[in-house]
């Protein structure tokens, strides 16, 4: 008789710009020794290679072929992953300015999210850890909206522009709170992730530092397994 297929336990986490998804995640998934998956690395790496490419980001057909030409790989070790595109590393440069002032033209094509998503929940199937921490925009609602831990990761508008403004060092803060509204508003007219969705736990760390938020989190997904 064959042994049953093991699926890792997936929590699915949403959440605004500088609500602290990525920082957060990768440690509650250290904590509880799981892999770790970053979906906007892969807008992100889609955007630079369209960049790379010469493909006009505002053209949806030519966004969509550069599909075809996309070799993406990302690791799912919370401790440290590369981000490739084809045999280039693209970890770093997928963080410049440039490519997050176009990346939400990318993510707007709906032929690019439904190949991505399928990209993530492969991903997410390979996974050989007991479970893997999932953020972005429409984990809980389209990526895995089935998952036993969904958890909205929000924060008040100022105090997620004054930790933005913290992690972009030499960054105007007005500057840097104009970018974060203006990809909200870009992202908002694609996914709605500003609104926690039936079964989706609101985790809001206004209040709370980076620790407690950990923790928090963690509370959520013990208290998801075992009920």
């Amino acid at each position: 008789m064959e042994a049953a297929v093991q699926f890792p336990v997936v929590v699915a986490v949403d959440g605004p710009a500088g609500s602290g998804k990525s920082s957060v995640s990768k440690a509650v998934a250290q904590r509880l020794g799981y892999g770790f998956l970053d979906t906007g690395a892969a807008y992100r790496a889609l955007a630079w290679h369209a960049e790379a490419s010469g493909v006009e980001t505002d053209d949806d057909a030519s966004v969509v072929a550069c599909l075809a030409s996309f070799g993406y790989r990302i690791g799912t070790d919370p401790g440290g992953y590369r981000v490739h595109v084809g045999e280039t590393d693209v970890t770093d440069a997928i963080r410049d300015p440039q490519i997050s002032s176009i990346v939400s033209r990318v993510a707007r094509v709906p032929e690019v999210r439904t190949h991505l998503i399928e990209l993530f929940r492969a991903i997410i199937a390979a996974e050989v850890r007991p479970g893997i921490v999932v953020e972005g925009r429409d984990i809980t609602t389209v990526v895995a909206p089935d998952a036993p831990v969904r958890i909205l990761l929000t924060a008040s508008e100022e105090v997620r522009m004054s930790r933005r403004a913290a992690e972009l060092v030499g960054h105007d803060a007005g500057t840097t709170g104009e970018q974060l509204r203006a990809r909200d508003r870009a992202d908002s007219k694609v996914v709605d992730f500003m609104n926690a969705a039936d079964g989706v736990t609101v985790v809001d760390s206004t209040e709370l530092d980076f620790e407690q938020t950990v923790d928090a989190m963690i509370a959520v997904v013990a208290d998801s397994i075992v009920g």
